[in-house]
């Protein structure tokens, strides 16, 4: 697949990038517990990617218990030696053994232990993996600015962000000739659509690469759910607490029936389908996935080159629309836009 740029920066990625939430079998500490695949499946899952052109991995220490999808990473790097081949991306932020948080202690030790995991001496895309109200933002910048003139990380990147504190934090980044994001990584999908309202302007004015996570919904876009009946018992949307029912409503049953709609006249799957739309969003530069078996990997591939006309890219909006709150709708009354 032909590769496009993460935003305005110069690091070119697969539109498609391959999740590694789903990479090893986590115990019941983990909230991947019972919704994983092995470590010999993760692999083939890797190398198949790889072979598709897909060259964007994404990855974080909380994946699993201990970094547990981190190091299943790292051991196909190296039964593979395909390191230099990867564009990879992992995050920090959240509760692990060696931490939690934005502050610049933890920053710099929760990169060392990634590096360590990956068993690499560089990461292209260091992420946040969510905001810090308790450390300032200055102190996080500082740190990830330390790191990419230190070599360890190439490019940084933000993700689930408040629209305010995204944009404080570029103008710091600006301000104090600091590295900045480059990057955008949000829930985006046809059932998740609120990012447009702030965040896209925001990354289309700055040129960051938006990178949707969680494009099927859970995997309720994939069409294998159907109205009135239970999700299977091992899938994500069983598992996870109330997934299901915040799903079950008029609104999602809507967009369900416009993806089958528009996969029925293009010969696709509802998965596809749903993965395409996002790449024809502006300010997205690759959406990522996960699977837990290589043909999954292989149903979500076709992807990256399917072309959906205008009028399909209509059905879909117009089905996921979601009504406009204040002050939205009071400017798009008045001037047809915000």
């Amino acid at each position: 697949m032909d590769l496009v740029k993460l935003g305005r920066s110069g690091l070119q990625v697969s539109p498609l990038c391959l999740g590694t939430m789903t990479f090893g079998e986590a115990d019941e500490s983990s909230f991947m517990h019972q919704v994983g695949c092995d470590a010999k499946t993760s692999k083939a899952i890797m190398s198949r990617a790889l072979d598709a052109g897909l060259q964007f991995f994404d990855t974080a220490d909380i994946y699993g218990q201990d970094g547990l999808s981190e190091r299943i990473v790292g051991d196909w790097f190296k039964d593979t030696g395909a390191r230099d081949r990867v564009v990879l991306a992992t995050k920090f932020r959240f509760t692990t053994a060696s931490g939690s948080g934005a502050s610049r202690r933890h920053i710099i030790r929760a990169c060392e232990e990634s590096l360590r995991r990956l068993r690499t001496d560089w990461i292209d895309l260091y992420q946040i993996h969510m905001q810090d109200i308790e450390v300032p933002e200055e102190e996080t910048l500082r740190a990830l600015d330390d790191l990419v003139h230190q070599g360890k990380v190439r490019y940084i990147g933000a993700s689930n962000y408040a629209a305010y504190r995204l944009v404080d934090s570029l103008w710091i980044s600006k301000a104090q000739g600091l590295s900045r994001w480059v990057s955008l990584q949000m829930q985006y999908s046809l059932v998740e659509r609120n990012l447009e309202k702030e965040h896209i302007p925001a990354a289309l004015r700055w040129g960051l690469g938006v990178i949707p996570w969680s494009p099927l919904a859970s995997g309720f876009l994939t069409g294998k759910v159907r109205q009135g009946q239970a999700p299977a018992d091992a899938s994500r949307l069983a598992k996870w607490h109330g997934a299901f029912q915040g799903m079950d409503n008029p609104r999602h049953w809507g967009i369900l029936a416009a993806v089958d709609k528009v996969a029925e006249e293009t010969g696709a799957t509802p998965a596809q389908v749903s993965l395409a739309w996002l790449l024809h969003k502006p300010g997205v530069s690759s959406v990522i996935f996960g699977c837990r078996s290589v043909a999954q990997l292989e149903e979500n591939l076709p992807a990256a080159e399917l072309v959906l006309s205008s009028a399909q890219l209509d059905t879909l909006d117009q089905a996921s629309a979601q009504p406009l709150p204040y002050p939205y709708d009071f400017l798009f009354r008045v001037q047809g836009r915000w």
